[in-house]
């Protein structure tokens, strides 16, 4: 699968060790940019990751601005886009396991490389869970937001 990887200028010193942590954890990074420190706006890279997922060119998405909101939410405007802002590796895991996560937001100037790594990690390793048995109310929850959705 292949992983989508966009910041803006302010994410852009914390892209290069998130291509390196998707290449570790054995997948195949799609650099949609910023390719520079130059100013340049967060949600042109939001929308570009979100449609390059929904046209499926890569399967899940790691977003970078300088404190991961701003990107969160231009990202969540994508119908099909689930995007949650995570700094702690709890949260990482559990938004694809629970919610269908399939991008990650991450704060540059929040984080560091270090904790980058284990988001990524613990992003990337994990799966949705509603279709295990006991688990349908993960997937019924995930329905109804789509249905907000879909509504809008």
């Amino acid at each position: 699968m292949k992983i989508a990887i966009a910041c803006d200028h302010a994410g852009f010193s914390l892209k290069e060790t998130v291509l390196a942590a998707v290449r570790a954890a054995g997948y195949d990074p799609l650099d949609l940019g910023a390719f520079s420190l130059a100013p340049d706006d967060y949600p042109d890279y939001a929308e570009k990751l979100g449609r390059a997922i929904l046209r499926g060119e890569a399967g899940r998405g790691i977003l970078l601005c300088g404190s991961g909101v701003g990107a969160s939410i231009a990202a969540n405007k994508l119908k099909g886009v689930y995007a949650g802002l995570c700094h702690d590796t709890y949260s990482a895991h559990q938004g694809v396991e629970h919610d269908a996560m399939n991008v990650l937001c991450l704060g540059a100037r929040i984080i560091g490389p270090e904790l980058a790594k284990e988001l990524v990690a613990a992003f990337l390793s994990a799966r949705f869970i509603g279709n295990d048995p006991g688990q349908e109310r993960h997937t019924r929850r995930v329905q109804k937001v789509r249905a907000i959705e879909s509504k809008s």
